[in-house]
């Protein structure tokens, strides 16, 4: 499924750049070019990025 329109970036795209360590909205960006464009798919992007990443390592990203 495409979460990204803009940049035509699939969901398993953002998910496996995510495991690669991209861990902020502007880091998948960089590595993917999901929410380069208009932005409406980063809420889904902070979503991926929520249920991929270990939980003790969101706040130390902060």
């Amino acid at each position: 499924m495409y979460v990204c329109i803009c940049a035509r970036v699939r969901e398993c795209e953002i998910r496996r750049v995510i495991r690669a360590g991209a861990h902020t909205e502007d880091a998948v960006g960089d590595e993917c070019g999901a929410g380069t464009g208009c932005g409406t798919c980063l809420d889904r992007v902070a979503d991926l990025i929520e249920a991929e990443v270990p939980q003790a390592v969101l706040p130390a990203l902060a």
